[in-house]
């Protein structure tokens, strides 16, 4: 079937990926390629390629690399190595078609592209979003006595946020206490004594109390915070990330600053429900499209959209590692999205400037709007 007019706006439009990471500057060989295929382990015997991932990364990623079609995965690694890896990123960025990338630059166990390089790579804008436990963490490490924590974190959390090109700041909550956590901001005697075990303690940020204070400082910094909910690697424990934890929280910082939930699989639909009923919270479903691939992107899509306001839904590839996730990720998004309105419109359940206003909403304008990007609207609550 030909492409309609919503596949030709949505196949033309420089996409808002509102939340993703670098590409590795490594080359990769399998062990390290399919250790970023998957969000668990690579476990003997059992290769990730074998998964609905892998065969839409032979599928649709091969041709760019001059492969035919569902490539074996040998053919595909000696060829991506030929390439190397700063070609190999190239070719993939170029093909999403992203116009603006937003950079979470807080996880890096692999040296990856900084947000300018990722850029460069796309001949795209990027900005970059901060990561306030990697901000905390590194309060930590510098030294500081527990009853000074506070200050001392809020301080740098300012001066992170006020870097150029920074737009936003994000939270990973969901990996270290989850959601089941007391709304209330915690008073100054209790952030103390948690500093106190904490810093003790060392590690990690996963103090329930410290991360109600985070969570606490992004609203007082004003700037938009991400939260991962849902679907994420094994330090997650599925269901204490369910978003409606959330709700007590978002109904006490209501009006204040814009909350959007990433990636949100099993739970869109509990997403699309807070998107709903509260006015500042938005979501995407990245990460799980192109996990899922473009066969199954509009049937995660469809459920996202049942009750969401079009102006809330964003889309994100959350692509990490693997320049194939930054193209995998818009290729799922456009095709889902577009194939979804299309069937709407045939349906008679929307006329096509409808379509097409919701296709350009998702896929960019409203990540404009949230984050006060150049060249869009300002979020106006």
């Amino acid at each position: 079937m030909a492409a309609g007019p919503v596949h030709e706006r949505l196949g033309a439009l420089q996409l808002v990926d509102h939340h993703c990471h670098g590409a590795t500057t490594d080359g990769l060989d399998r062990e390290g390629f399919e250790s970023l295929l998957t969000e668990g382990e690579a476990w003997p015997g059992v290769s990730p390629f074998d998964s609905p991932v892998g065969l839409a990364v032979r599928r649709h990623c091969a041709p760019l690399l001059d492969l035919p079609r569902h490539a074996p995965p040998d053919l595909y690694l000696a060829r991506r190595a030929e390439l190397g890896a700063a070609e190999v990123t190239r070719r993939f960025l170029r093909a999403a078609g992203t116009g603006v990338f937003c950079v979470d630059t807080g996880y890096a166990p692999h040296r990856v592209t900084a947000p300018a390089e990722l850029a460069e790579a796309a001949g795209a804008t990027a900005y970059e979003v901060v990561r306030l436990e990697s901000v905390a963490e590194a309060v930590a490490a510098g030294g500081v006595e527990p009853d000074a924590y506070a200050g001392a974190f809020r301080t740098a959390a300012w001066e992170a946020v006020r870097r150029p090109g920074v737009v936003g700041v994000k939270s990973v909550a969901a990996y270290r206490t989850g959601f089941e956590l007391d709304p209330a901001r915690p008073s100054p005697g209790e952030v103390t004594e948690a500093a106190r075990r904490w810093l003790a303690r060392g590690g990690r940020l996963e103090d329930p109390v410290l991360t109600r204070h985070l969570l606490w400082t992004a609203v007082d910094l004003g700037r938009p915070l991400q939260l991962h909910t849902g679907f994420g690697d094994s330090d997650i424990r599925m269901h204490r990330v369910d978003p409606t934890h959330l709700t007590d929280w978002l109904r006490l910082i209501a009006g204040t600053i814009p909350v959007l939930l990433l990636h949100c699989w099993p739970y869109q639909r509990q997403a699309a429900y807070l998107s709903a009923v509260f006015e500042r919270v938005y979501l995407d479903v990245g990460l799980t499209l192109h996990h899922v691939g473009p066969a199954r992107a509009g049937a995660i899509l469809a459920e996202a959209l049942e009750i969401t306001p079009f102006r809330k839904l964003l889309y994100s590839s959350d692509a990490y590692g693997l320049a194939e996730f930054h193209h995998l990720g818009a290729l799922a998004f456009r095709q889902g999205l577009a194939g979804l309105l299309q069937e709407r419109l045939d349906a008679d359940e929307l006329a096509l400037p409808d379509a097409l206003r919701i296709a350009r909403w998702a896929g960019r304008d409203n990540a404009r709007r949230v984050y006060r990007l150049p060249g869009g609207p300002l979020d106006d609550g």
